[in-house]
């Protein structure tokens, strides 16, 4: 796809958007439901059912997802396509680009070991390596409006208000 091509599918979009506003305004879901047998959650991922269970670290086994790395796997793969999607718009050639999120725990926080131990990740890294021809002011720019747009590290940046609430079946 190239940038014309970009422009032209989102064109009716955006225009729509502009002249009804609550168009654009939608609610994402995710469901899950807890494992009989283990300590565990199945996931409705959209395409597939991913099964998310406990890291190592806190006692798991490994063979189920940890909830950890699908954040950072949700951060690369909406900044991988936030970037592509960026790039084809400007028209900034890639010949081809890594991803990648680190991400540091301390499993102490999330175990009750340690109350001084946070719980989460304090610090994400989030890394493009791409292979371009391109000038580095378009690199800049490709960088600032990857990060402006990409909705997963902005929400994770700005840490939204969550909601939490248990009830009953």
């Amino acid at each position: 796809m190239d940038s014309t091509a970009l422009r032209a599918l989102q064109a009716p979009l955006k225009d729509r958007y502009k002249s009804d506003p609550k168009s654009a305004c939608i609610t994402l879901k995710a469901k899950g439901t807890l494992d009989d047998a283990h300590i565990a959650c199945k996931v409705e991922t959209g395409r597939a059912l991913a099964t998310a269970g406990l890291h190592p670290a806190t006692g798991g086994s490994g063979l189920e997802l940890c909830s950890g790395d699908m954040l950072l796997e949700a951060l690369v793969a909406c900044a991988g396509v936030t970037l592509k999607a960026v790039s084809t718009a400007l028209d900034i050639p890639l010949k081809s680009g890594v991803v990648s999120a680190e991400g540091d725990l301390d499993f102490r926080g999330t175990l009750g070991v340690a109350k001084d131990a946070p719980v989460g990740f304090a610090q994400i890294r989030l890394r493009f390596e791409v292979d371009t021809d391109a000038p580095q002011d378009k690199l800049d720019q490709l960088l600032k409006l990857t990060e402006r747009y990409c909705v997963v590290y902005q929400t994770i940046k700005s840490g939204p208000p969550v909601e939490v609430k248990l009830t009953r079946a």
